[in-house]
């Protein structure tokens, strides 16, 4: 196994490392970054330390939010000629939250290849142990910096049935509570994944109101990274209809779009247009 190839000329290699436990890094992922010409990375001494760690002796280019549109030009040049490069970011997989996208898809409009080296990724590592639904989820990413811009952003999930995963920092992380149990209501359950994998990896799980308290009561569940749970919003119930109109519902629901069959349906036996607009869609 020593002496496989594991590289192939003219490629972006889209490599995850860990998150936080450097044991987490796959064989596939060091062989990767100990073959290619050329390591793309957020931050050249943070993932000067994981190279060395792993020993590895590669070219390291800085490419983060600020300068990735002028690095992706030379990035294909080097493709072109036949290097073979690695994309990682800080921790976990590239362009989820990190820099990468517009690498990425430079270096597919220009006709180029992009290999995943998949491996940790915080969202998914989260998700795996909360406890909440995973057959429909919803990454939201990191929420704005500023309270107004986040109580916007959180008001337009409140009907989101699916649970709802976010991104905080330290800094925001009582802050961003706060407005989630104003916006969300007190009640809603959530899990608070803090410094995933590493030593003081915690998991706080509760309803918005004691999850947030306490965060507020323990200043050491304010350091560190965070990843936010949040679970959907509960499904409106559709009332139900009487025989007569489940049997006219049946009937004209081929033969027009939900909305007029909900007004033709009104009209014939009264109630509102959106009981059975939303009947019908829940006939499938």
């Amino acid at each position: 196994m020593a002496d496989q190839q594991w590289v192939s000329p003219g490629i972006l290699y889209v490599v995850s490392t860990p998150i936080g436990n450097l044991a987490d890094i796959t064989e596939r992922a060091v062989k990767t970054l100990q073959q290619v010409d050329l390591v793309c990375c957020e931050d050249t001494r943070n993932s000067g330390r994981l190279m060395d760690a792993i020993g590895c002796r590669r070219e390291l280019m800085s490419l983060h939010e600020h300068n990735e549109a002028e690095r992706a030009a030379a990035v294909i040049d080097r493709l072109k000629n036949g290097q073979s490069i690695a994309l990682i970011s800080d921790a976990g997989t590239p362009l989820i939250s990190d820099p990468g996208f517009v690498l990425v898809n430079e270096v597919v409009g220009a006709g180029l290849s992009v290999v995943p080296v998949p491996g940790v990724s915080a969202v998914i590592t989260a998700l795996s142990v909360a406890g909440l639904p995973t057959d429909r989820w919803y990454f939201e990413g990191f929420l704005p910096h500023k309270t107004t811009a986040r109580q916007k952003a959180l008001a337009k999930l409140v009907n989101e049935t699916a649970t709802t995963i976010f991104y905080e920092s330290s800094h925001r992380i009582e802050e961003s509570l706060r407005d989630m149990q104003s916006v969300f209501g007190e009640q809603r359950p959530v899990v608070v994944a803090r410094e995933l994998t590493k030593t003081f990896e915690t998991f706080l799980r509760g309803d918005l109101a004691s999850v947030l308290e306490q965060v507020q009561a323990d200043g050491n569940q304010r350091k560190g990274e965070f990843v936010i749970l949040l679970a959907g919003a509960q499904k409106k119930k559709v009332e139900t209809i009487d025989e007569q109109a489940h049997i006219l519902a049946m009937h004209l629901k081929p033969l027009l779009p939900p909305k007029k069959a909900a007004a033709v349906l009104a009209d014939v036996f009264g109630g509102s247009k959106k009981t059975y607009y939303e009947y019908l869609l829940q006939l499938g």
